[in-house]
């Protein structure tokens, strides 16, 4: 079976690309499962094989996170933006502190809207008035131990702005968006009481967000809640609550089984990360201002490199010449405009070297 080539070289910022084995045992899968004899698109979710999948990929996550027994690990629908709604309906309503969120990029504002149909919130810190170019210093931000929760995006995507450091007081419930850095390296998960993730960006296909629940969170959770938007329903029935998304779930296992098994962990895979931002902003601080990071030198994202360059027209000429030398994925968020290079988990370091090179002769040739 071969596999188009240009998928190693996708640096969209969702969905990313998917490592190539996974890839080639997901094509098997689609026409059929070995162990079922079923293509993946047409087997039960009640399928003592899909009940198994779900088990095996909730251990998985256990393993690479070395979660504890009062974390409950679920799968579910709704991508972030569910969770945005979910959460202040579990935690907010009825409370009389307000919630504190961080303001830090597009989609932690995105989750502020959200949350004030369920209550008050409080916003530590923006940092919109100065571009979302960089993210808050400790001494910046003066935590409430009275609010019900604190909530932040420890990786901006359309920025390309990432915490490196867990923020919050240890008494207040840590609530944390990891759609775009999750699994991409360790994670000190027991210091959070939820943490949910979309898969699209380094786990697997959209259709499945990962959440995971501190047990102790959910005691005072509101009762009237719809049964599908309350975690303790979504618990009971083992993220089966209705049709789940079968296919998306059995692509996130063969990611786990190729972090534990082909990478060695999420240490391992930070290494690789770590590697490939480094030598992409290499790339850019190495080019007397031609590539122009957006984010601070401190902040700078491992998922996600924004840059410009030098003005409007370079910049749509470098994005055609990329798209026709087989470059994809490369045009900056909507919001933003400019160049974002996303390196997840699925991009190899064979590609960011390719990348790299495009760059530099681009330069070059505009240089001379």
């Amino acid at each position: 079976m071969h596999m188009n080539p240009l998928n190693n070289l996708n640096f969209s910022g969702g969905p990313g690309a998917l490592p190539e084995s996974v890839l080639l045992q997901t094509q098997q899968s689609i026409m059929e499962v070995p162990e079922v004899g079923l293509s993946v698109l047409g087997i039960s979710h009640r399928s003592d094989w899909f009940a198994a999948v779900v088990a095996e990929l909730e251990a998985n996550m256990r393993k690479l996170l070395g979660l504890t027994d009062n974390y409950h690990v679920l799968f579910m629908q709704g991508g972030a933006t569910q969770q945005f709604s979910m959460i202040p309906m579990t935690l907010l309503r009825g409370k009389t502190s307000p919630a504190e969120y961080l303001h830090t990029g597009y989609w932690s504002g995105k989750a502020l809207a959200e949350a004030r149909r369920e209550g008050e919130i409080r916003v530590l810190w923006s940092g919109e008035s100065g571009g979302f170019h960089r993210l808050p210093e400790n001494e910046e931000l003066a935590f409430s131990p009275t609010a019900p929760y604190f909530h932040y995006i420890s990786n901006e995507t359309v920025e390309g702005l990432q915490f490196h450091r867990v923020l919050g007081r240890d008494d207040v419930p840590r609530v944390c968006d990891m759609s775009s850095d999750f699994l991409s390296q360790p994670c000190e998960a027991e210091r959070y009481s939820l943490i949910y993730a979309h898969a699209q960006k380094n786990i697997g296909p959209a259709g499945v967000t990962v959440v995971l629940v501190r047990d102790e969170l959910l005691k005072d959770a509101p009762t009237d809640l719809p049964g599908f938007l309350d975690y303790r329903s979504q618990i009971q029935a083992h993220s089966i609550f209705n049709t789940p998304p079968v296919f998306a779930i059995y692509v996130v296992l063969l990611i786990t089984r190729w972090l534990l098994n082909d990478i060695g962990g999420l240490s391992r895979m930070a290494e690789i990360n770590r590697d490939k931002a480094r030598l992409l902003y290499s790339a850019l601080d190495g080019s007397n201002g031609f590539y122009r990071g957006r984010a601070e030198t401190k902040d700078r994202s491992l998922m996600n490199v924004t840059f410009n360059l030098p003005n409007p027209e370079i910049e749509k000429r470098f994005l055609a010449e990329a798209q026709t030398a087989g470059f994809s994925g490369l045009a900056g968020h909507r919001s933003t405009g400019g160049i974002r290079a996303s390196i997840y988990n699925g991009l190899t370091l064979q590609a960011v070297e390719q990348l790299v090179g495009f760059m530099e002769d681009f330069e070059r040739k505009r240089t001379r």
